[in-house]
């Protein structure tokens, strides 16, 4: 069964995002309970060329619950296949104050239960528009 056979891919990773960036800040939940909730515990991911294993992930989470950014995801299109996903999207950050806009190409695998076992990120921050 495919992680991806009861939703559409695209609400699919959108919720995967939303889920997980709500889970952490929502909650004094230990972080590594929160992230093992969403990943499987030989996770990795490749985020612009850097590898983030379950330890890093979980160390990543500390800054984001302290600035508490505002964040929503923006899927322009995603497709799956099996347990595998690529979408592009955009999120959309506000952190002390400051709009960020990053574009997103994610390649992904997931299991059958909704966790990511492996995601590959490019990413690019877009100019603001009021600054151009």
């Amino acid at each position: 069964m495919s992680p991806f056979d009861r939703t559409d891919p695209k609400q699919f990773i959108a919720d995967f995002f939303t889920g997980f960036h709500e889970a952490l800040l929502s909650s004094d939940e230990e972080a590594a309970a929160v992230v093992d909730r969403f990943h499987t515990p030989d996770v990795v991911q490749i985020a612009d060329g850097v590898r983030i294993d379950r330890e890093r992930l979980i160390a990543h989470t500390r800054p984001v619950r302290k600035k508490r950014p505002n964040g929503r995801w923006e899927v322009h299109e995603a497709v799956a296949d099996g347990d595998r996903i690529a979408a592009r999207y955009t999120l959309h950050a506000v952190q002390q104050g400051k709009d960020l806009a990053i574009e997103v190409h994610f390649f992904g695998r997931f299991t059958p239960d909704g966790r990511m076992r492996e995601g590959r990120m490019l990413t690019r921050t877009l100019p603001d528009p009021e600054r151009s």
